[in-house]
């Protein structure tokens, strides 16, 4: 099979072994595959895949099931899309059938592609890991990201208001389309998000430089839960703005998870955020696809940090 793989900072489709489907496994015949900031790491050489994963790029992809291993309940034929700790870029995928959904009525197959891993990490560190309350005020740095859009998209769903901190009033008019109260303009400055809060939950791609801004607008007992390091590592914190307001501080990741972890995740997904595909309360936000053959300039399109929602590949545009 075809595969696209790092190589020295830049993207190659290239050969690679076919993997074989074992017990509880399926064989997925990749229709498109959802492009991450993570994929640009791992291209970069900033990000390895766990051990035992696999090194091809993608953590999420949708398709059609090409064979099923034993034990799964799965069929030939199913239009599915899953989630991944690598290898969605690429042909065909095995995978765990616990880590697989279908994809919901009314969606394509390029839609799904773009809802495993954001949907699963906005569920896991917004509802499970900071418990959010309905009622409950949210802070989303990066708000126009793909993640940043799937979280509006549930903060709206399950009553929660809604901030958001973005790099362009277009990108912030496009987070209130979604359901956003409102936000800052990260040239602007961030001081105007005091308007706004407190906040009791905070997800922050970003660190280190979003440090003092979060502590001043976190409400008491917030939590403010860390995915990503966009900003930086290191930095000085008042542990005593911590203490005084019961701060959680919370660093989450999905990749590296058990497969019993992200099974339970899967399963928590498809029981409560499926449905509200399916009745038309949110909806996958692709903002373009390529073809894979043109993924150097997919990658480019997502490292300008400029992109309102996903970017995906077309892997086999015969399915789509």
């Amino acid at each position: 099979m075809k595969a696209l793989q790092g190589v020295e900072g830049h993207v190659e489709w290239v050969d690679h072994p076919s993997a074989v489907c074992d017990v509880g496994q399926v064989k997925i015949r990749t229709a498109a595959a959802g492009l991450n900031r993570a994929d640009l790491l791992q291209r970069a050489g900033l990000y390895p895949p766990p051990p035992g994963a696999s090194s091809v790029l993608g953590l999420e992809c949708s398709g059609v099931i090409s064979e099923v291993g034993p034990g799964s309940a799965w069929q030939v034929g199913d239009r599915v899309c899953t989630l991944l700790a690598g290898g969605g870029m690429a042909e065909e995928v095995v995978v765990d059938g616990r880590h697989v959904l279908p994809v919901p009525a009314g969606l394509s197959l390029v839609e799904a592609a773009a809802i495993p891993e954001v949907y699963a990490t906005v569920w896991l560190n917004l509802f499970q890991l900071a418990g959010l309350k309905p009622g409950e005020k949210v802070l989303l740095h990066a708000g126009a990201s793909g993640i940043g859009s799937a979280a509006i998209q549930l903060c709206k769903a399950f009553g929660n208001p809604v901030w958001v901190s973005v790099g362009s009033a277009e990108r912030l008019a496009y987070c209130e389309s979604l359901g956003a109260q409102g936000g800052v303009v990260r040239g602007d400055g961030l001081e105007a998000l005091s308007d706004f809060g407190p906040f009791d939950v905070i997800l922050d791609p970003v660190g280190a430089n979003y440090v003092d801004v979060n502590l001043k607008v976190a409400a008491v007992d917030a939590r403010w839960v860390l995915i990503g390091l966009m900003g930086g590592t290191k930095t000085d914190i008042d542990l005593a703005k911590v203490l005084g307001k019961r701060v959680h501080l919370l660093g989450s990741t999905l990749r590296s998870r058990s497969d019993q972890f992200k099974a339970d995740l899967l399963s928590d997904l498809g029981q409560h955020v499926w449905p509200l595909f399916e009745e038309a309360r949110l909806k996958p936000q692709v903002a373009r696809t390529f073809p894979v053959q043109d993924a150097e300039a997919a990658f480019a399109e997502l490292a300008t940090n400029q992109v309102s929602g996903k970017v995906v590949l077309v892997i086999d545009p015969t399915l789509v």
